[in-house]
């Protein structure tokens, strides 16, 4: 069924929304140029030699954003560079888009994937533990559909895939990305999305919402398609300087592997790197923070910040996931510090087992630790 009519149906989607014609005209092109350059020290619990030094301190990432505009048609898209260690350079997000109207748009190319809390679940550099498991800040390829009103938002979407690096008819996914997608043997394909959020409140201003989303996983091996799906609550509150984020998932794969392969276990990866994560889990998230202007100097803003998740994994003989991360963001002109102490339990970047913390767990694990400051450059 995901086999067959998935490009037909994604040109259907596209060309019935651009039939209905543009709301305005814009004169002249427009193009704006921006980007950013971070810098990142860390002092991690698990590396005996880093504690000896005190800690690294080098650089993060540089990336280039560009967007522009003309006769309705725009373009946003963002393009990152890291060190070869770390993926090297990759595209964050690339898409065009169209707007009908002020309420409504559609994006095509390599856009956030509608499902839950965003643009982020989470106040801190290190995202909440959903990042990890492609559900925070996702970008795939396909076409969204756009509705926003003074009381409700809702998307549309079709996935034709993950950002395809490798067009190989065996070719794996690279792990070299943005964000976190199935990797390995299986290929995320034809993923459909609903997301539906309502606003109310004045003083107190809230934002109730639910996502799905169902696709296909690919295996290489047997050429057979398997099934993913997702259910997300949500909710976030507003109230002077205070955020308040709560959300709750239900993740579930079931990939057609080898028999004897394990399907209990698939792999994902970004940033260069693959790691297993458990195919079924259900992942609880509370992230709070608060603002407080100030006036030192060049410094404007303080925002302080808790972030806390939790993996539940379906399968009993695995050990769970826990991720909390308390820190503060530092707003100074175009410069953005985030001073972070991330503390991970079974989690595959606090810790330093890279292989199975997300997935069977370590029952005789400890919490491990990392401080962590970003400077970042924002023009």
């Amino acid at each position: 069924m995901l086999k067959t009519t998935s490009s037909s149906l994604l040109l259907m989607m596209l060309f019935a929304f651009m039939s209905r014609g543009p709301s305005y005209a814009q004169e002249g092109p427009e193009l704006k140029i921006g980007g950013a350059l971070r810098f990142n020290y860390n002092l991690s619990s698990w590396k005996e030699g880093q504690k000896d030094r005190g800690g690294d301190f080098g650089y993060d990432m540089f990336r280039v954003n560009v967007n522009g505009s003309y006769q309705g048609i725009y373009v946003d898209a963002e393009y990152r560079l890291y060190s070869r260690s770390f993926g090297g350079g990759f595209l964050k997000q690339g898409w065009l888009g169209y707007r009908f109207n002020d309420l409504e748009e559609i994006q095509v190319g390599l856009t956030q994937v509608p499902f839950g809390i965003q643009q982020y679940n989470s106040h801190n550099w290190f995202f909440n533990l959903t990042y990890y498991f492609g559900l925070e800040d996702d970008h795939d390829m396909g076409v969204k559909y756009v509705h926003i009103d003074d009381k409700f938002e809702y998307n549309l979407a079709f996935f034709k895939n993950a950002e395809e690096l490798r067009f190989g008819g065996t070719s794996e996914v690279s792990p070299d990305r943005y964000s976190y997608d199935v990797v390995g043997r299986n290929k995320e394909v034809n993923q459909f999305n609903g997301k539906l959020i309502y606003k109310f409140g004045d003083s107190i201003k809230n934002r109730l919402g639910t996502s799905v989303q169902y696709g296909g996983l690919y295996n290489l091996d047997t050429e057979k398609t398997g099934t993913h799906y997702g259910l997300a609550l949500h909710y976030e509150l507003f109230y002077k300087n205070w955020n308040l984020k709560l959300q709750a998932m239900n993740i579930d794969h079931d990939p057609e592997n080898l028999p004897g392969e394990s399907r209990e276990i698939i792999k994902m990866g970004a940033y260069g790197f693959p790691y297993e994560v458990a195919s079924d889990f259900n992942v609880y998230t509370i992230a709070v923070s608060k603002s407080i202007p100030v006036e030192l100097g060049p410094i404007s803003n303080i925002q302080f910040y808790n972030d806390f998740g939790y993996q539940d994994k379906k399968v009993s003989s695995f050990e769970d996931s826990f991720m909390n991360v308390t820190g503060m963001l530092i707003t100074a002109g175009q410069v953005y510090t985030y001073v972070d102490y991330a503390a991970g339990y079974n989690q595959s970047w606090l810790g330093g087992n890279f292989v199975d913390d997300f997935s069977t767990g370590n029952p005789d694990a400890k919490w491990e630790a990392r401080f962590n400051i970003n400077i970042g450059y924002y023009f």
